[in-house]
């Protein structure tokens, strides 16, 4: 720092001193100053002008950051029309005038007051003038300068970016390039070589690089292996002053992260794996798995696996985790028996999905691993000989008879001993047994093949000493035919003939079936009792035709003929059965055409004929039908919505012609009786709807009393009706009119009438109405009094 310092004055002294002398004519550009003419001779006599100036100055500099005790001095503004003596008074103007800058009016002076920084400001423009001091008048005009900052190596190189991250792929050839870190400087480019920067690398050596002049990072070892080692840390120095010493500098940090490349093939990590799986595994049961190892990662670690030799190829089968990229090797299909082969071996290669043409050199990227696969002992069911059994027995056998053997094994290295049963949910009846020890299958009743021809049933063979292992076999027995059944007619034969048939004439065709086989009845033989009046003929085949021997039967002498025929087979042994054909004897036509096959009585008996019969049953029936359709409607009839409609109570007040007691005379009518007798209770029903709730009735609900009034009992009435959903309608509820306590007419009695003369006049009662019609006619006018 004191170095600094002194260089600092250094250069100020010499900018005071050069910029003092008067005599220097040089001047900036922009720079005003006055003229004086001076005479001088030209050309041919020619008087020639020549401008002198009369103040000059060049630009001024001052150096940044000057921290001296004094005022700094940026140089001297002198005219030479001052001679001295105090009477030009120098004037300054501009950026940072009198607060920066101050000038010294009598000297022309110019210091700078404070510290001045070129990275925030370079350059300063300012205007000077010379005035005299006692007129105040210009003696110049005003001249613009620039006062520039001086730059000195102030501020260090900074990295504006950082810590920086970048990757390489490993493997790498040395020289490749990582990436580029730019540092920048504020001081001044253009002024000595305080910004000139030089690169260099602190930290990270020998591996990688830096290029002095740009800043790029590159590669400096070849084989960078990521496996061995992924990350590095490299910083890297900026320093200005072209990396001499005495310059600034400043550092950043670079992650160098090694980018995985397919540089290495998958390996398995012993030669021989041993596995084992049970003899009774299902297909597709795991029976375990492998790994080869591959330290690349992503798409350069994926390993695909396949089984290239073996004997069980054909058993076992692998596939690829792409989770775990392990090998699993799975059963292919059934049949593995520990009995017949123990051992199985499977050469299994493992080899990269995707690799690197660059690394081929290397050597394959695959690798190759033996699996032996040792078949376990299993628990297993006993095993039958056959799936299916086929087994034969003559139908009618005894009972006991040896249908056929079922043979079943253990094959474990225990040996159980088997036990057979039938499955009784498979076979319902029960016609056949078997031996538990040896398996031998006998009848338990005769069968009968024209009922079953086949017998299927279900063996189970259980080991003894492990009940729960057992097996099934099925057994189709089929019943084998013998010539036990008769001929006998396909279907039951009633003939129709006429009895003046010609002789020969054909009356039916009549067929024969056998139940047993056609190798027990190859062929059948007709035949009937000699017989006088028919004859049979036997066709090919199953059937004979019966024809007539002579003509012209008589309906009278026999109407039915019951003809017995005797049916053989050609079985062994011979079977036969007689059956009846029926004939009827009928009148016909002469075109042959059957009338009546009944005898016709000679003589009708009296009464109605059957059509008659049929229609009074007939009418009787129709008369039936309808008194009941009368009795079913008058059920259905639509029955009231209120109970006791047809007997409302309310109709049965009775209405008298007299006059009575008044309007508080209550014996007239029991105000009672207009009350429902199902209602005293709280409850009225409802015929139209169905309540959906049961009206609670209210305590202490009673009939009113005879002095009640009929109006309020009335409004009581009316809102019991409007609260209760089970009450009827309160369209259905009749107000009674009534006259009130008071009458307007008065008294009508006549007890006083007969004592005294009244002068009154009871034409009125004729406007009162008809009921008061006989009293107008009794009380009325005189004449109509004298000439009733």
């Amino acid at each position: 720092m004191r170095r600094d310092f002194y260089l600092h004055c250094f250069l100020a002294c010499l900018g005071i001193v050069h910029w003092s002398q008067p005599a220097i004519a040089r001047n900036t550009t922009g720079s005003r100053a006055s003229t004086r003419s001076h005479h001088g001779l030209g050309v041919k006599g020619q008087v020639l002008h020549r401008s002198k100036r009369g103040w000059v100055w060049n630009q001024f500099f001052v150096i940044e950051e000057y921290t001296g005790p004094d005022p700094v001095l940026v140089g001297r503004l002198h005219t030479d029309l001052d001679s001295g003596g105090g009477k030009i008074r120098y004037i300054l103007s501009g950026e940072g005038a009198g607060t920066i800058f101050v000038i010294d009016e009598k000297t022309g002076n110019i210091h700078a007051t404070k510290t001045l920084d070129r990275e925030e400001r370079a350059e300063y423009t300012l205007m000077a003038q010379a005035v005299d001091r006692l007129t105040n008048k210009p003696l110049e005009p005003p001249s613009e300068f620039i006062v520039k900052v001086q730059d000195i190596n102030d501020n260090p190189p900074e990295f504006l970016t950082g810590p920086h991250h970048a990757t390489v792929p490993e493997m790498s050839n040395v020289g490749t390039s990582v990436i580029q870190v730019t540092a920048t400087d504020a001081d001044d480019p253009s002024y000595g070589n305080s910004a000139r920067l030089v690169y260099s690398i602190l930290e990270g050596q020998p591996y990688f690089s830096v290029e002095p002049q740009t800043g790029i990072i590159r590669t400096a070892l070849p084989n960078m292996d990521r496996e061995a080692r992924e990350e590095y840390l490299v910083v890297i120095q900026a320093k200005d002053m072209g990396g001499h010493m005495g310059g600034l500098s400043g550092t950043t940090k670079v992650t160098i992260t090694l980018t995985d490349v397919n540089d290495n093939p998958p390996k398995f990590p012993q030669s021989v794996y041993q596995m084992s799986v049970s003899e009774a595994a299902d297909v597709g049961e795991v029976v375990g798995r492998i790994k080869a190892k591959d330290p690349d990662i992503g798409e350069n670690g994926m390993v695909t696996y396949r089984i290239i030799d073996g004997d069980g190829r054909d058993f076992f089968e692998i596939t690829t985790d792409s989770q775990t990229q392990e090998g699993v090797i799975k059963l292919k299909k059934q049949g593995l028996d520990f009995e017949t082969k123990k051992l199985y071996s499977l050469k299994v290669e493992a080899a990269n999905v995707y690799f690197d043409p660059r690394f081929v050199s290397r050597g394959p990227f695959k690798d190759t691993a033996t699996v032996k696969i040792s078949v376990e002992d299993a628990d297993e069911p006993p095993v039958f000989t056959m799936p299916v059994y086929l087994m034969e027995v003559n139908e009618s056998a005894p009972a006991g008879t040896t249908v056929g053997q079922v043979h079943a094994m253990d094959h474990d290295l225990g040996r159980s001993p088997i036990r057979y049963s039938i499955e009784q949910q498979s076979y319902l009846d029960r016609s056949f047994t078997i031996n538990a020890q040896n398996g031998i299958i006998k009848t338990t009743e005769p069968l009968d093949r024209e009922l079953t021809a086949w017998q299927n049933i279900s063996v189970i063979a259980t080991e003894v000493n492990n009940q729960i292992h057992t097996s099934r076999a099925q057994v189709a027995i089929k019943i084998l035919d013998i010539n036990d059944n008769a001929p006998e007619f396909a279907e039951p034969y009633e003939v129709d003939m006429c009895e003046n048939a010609n002789a020969g004439k054909l009356i039916q065709t009549i067929k024969a079936v056998d139940k047993d086989e056609n190798a027990n009845g190859p062929r059948m033989t007709f035949s009937m009792a000699p017989n006088t009046n028919f004859t049979i003929v036997q066709n090919t085949g199953h059937s004979a035709d019966i024809k007539v021997r002579r003509g012209a039967l008589s309906r009278q002498k026999q109407e039915v003929y019951h003809l017995p025929v005797v049916i053989s087979d050609g079985g062994v042994p011979l079977m036969s059965s007689t059956n009846t054909l029926t004939i009827r004897v009928c009148s016909c036509s002469a075109d042959g055409s059957v009338q009546s096959c009944n005898t016709e009585p000679l003589t009708l008996p009296a009464g109605l004929s059957t059509g008659a019969l049929i229609a009074i049953l007939t009418c009787i029936i129709i008369l039936l039908v309808i008194v009941v359709l009368f009795v079913t409607l008058r059920r259905q009839k639509k029955e009231p919505l209120i109970v006791f409609e047809e007997e409302d109570v309310r109709e049965n007040i009775i209405s008298y012609d007299d006059e009575g007691g008044g309007e508080e005379d209550t014996e007239a009518f029991d105000i009672a009786t207009l009350q429902n007798p199902d209602g005293l209770n709280g409850f009225l029903p409802r015929k139209d709807i169905k309540p959906e709730l049961q009206y609670m009735p209210r305590q202490g609900l009673c009939a009113a009393p005879n002095s009640v009034d009929v109006d309020d009992f009335i409004k009581v009435r009316l809102q019991e009706a409007d609260c209760d959903p089970t009450a009827p309608p309160y369209d259905s509820i009749q107000i009674y009119g009534y006259e009130g306590r008071d009458s307007v007419a008065g008294s009508l009695s006549s007890l006083e009438s007969a004592t005294t003369e009244s002068d009154l006049d009871y034409d009125y009662l004729n406007s009162w109405g008809p009921r008061f019609k006989r009293l107008a006619e009794l009380y009325g006018s005189k004449e109509t009094c004298e000439e009733s």
